[in-house]
């Protein structure tokens, strides 16, 4: 485990779409959230489903240590200008606890999607050169294949690869070296038994089988065929989600931390996740992950 950045985002965080801004469920609840995952020790939390840098605000105004990182923006939907202002508004009133999480999103959800490492590249020398530039250490890129990899570490604090292996978290490391954050995301059923989880798990899973970027990334760790048809088969599902009791979950952390993890970022995932606030769950798991807040 490289301990570098680790201290900085703690070792767990929370990774949630529920937790945008513009989620008219919730309102308030939103910040109360914020509040008590703070208070249970988590040191990041992800906000999920392509959000803007200004749906961070509410989640840090209701928290004093929390940091709070876009899990992620798409490059596709802010320009460069707007997103290094709106960071930097934020950098002054809560200095060093935003983080940007940037990712090239997939074909299927950008319009505009056309060469995504040479356009991610393009975007970060906007974000360099813009009137209030956002330095690399303020940002993270959501990094799958080996040259978004290697350009996370040469041109960003480091990664945040979504929807992965234990098994690419050791090859992200060693394409990073020591010194770049790695911050992966799992997803995790909270359920003891194991067919009603897996059963959940594929639920949630189908909607990324179809998405080319997840599955030739899962490809190149030997996955094909018959394990994206059905939501995932047995073997892609235990590999890519916590499932199980708590003591589970924890050992699956555990091996993403083993992997070369600094962070790990979970998303607890039940029938409406998306929408729904899992706070029994939070509170559950921050009982046996290694909490280190920030």
């Amino acid at each position: 485990m490289n301990t570098k950045n680790s201290t900085d985002f703690g070792t767990i965080g929370v990774w949630s779409g529920a937790l945008r801004t513009s989620n008219p469920e919730h309102g308030d609840r939103i910040g109360d959230a914020a509040a008590e995952l703070e208070s249970l020790g988590y040191g990041t939390v992800w906000i999920g489903g392509s959000p803007s840098v200004a749906e961070a605000r509410p989640l840090l105004d209701a928290t004093t240590r929390l940091k709070v990182a876009t899990g992620i923006l798409s490059i596709w939907d802010h320009s460069t200008e707007e997103v290094a202002a709106g960071r930097a508004d934020l950098e002054r009133g809560y200095p060093g606890r935003f983080v940007l999480g940037l990712g090239a999103s997939h074909s299927a959800l950008a319009e505009r999607y056309e060469r995504p490492y040479s356009t991610m590249k393009e975007y970060l020398t906007g974000l360099d050169e813009a009137p209030e530039p956002v330095p690399a250490s303020g940002r993270v890129l959501a990094a799958l294949g080996p040259k978004m990899l290697k350009l996370s570490g040469d041109r960003a604090a480091g990664a945040h690869p979504y929807l992965v292996t234990a098994e690419h978290t050791a090859q992200a490391r060693e394409i990073l070296g020591r010194g770049p954050l790695l911050a992966p995301e799992l997803k995790v059923v909270l359920d003891p038994d194991l067919t009603a989880a897996r059963a959940k798990a594929r639920a949630y899973l189908g909607f990324y089988m179809k998405l080319p970027n997840y599955t030739k990334n899962l490809e190149r760790l030997g996955f094909g065929g018959a394990d994206f048809e059905g939501g995932g088969s047995d073997r892609l599902v235990d590999a890519v989600f916590g499932l199980g009791d708590a003591d589970a979950i924890a050992r699956k952390v555990g091996e993403f931390l083993s992997a070369g993890a600094d962070h790990v970022a979970v998303q607890v995932v039940t029938e409406k996740t998306g929408t729904d606030l899992p706070l029994a769950q939070w509170r559950e798991l921050a009982g046996v992950l290694p909490m280190t807040g920030v």
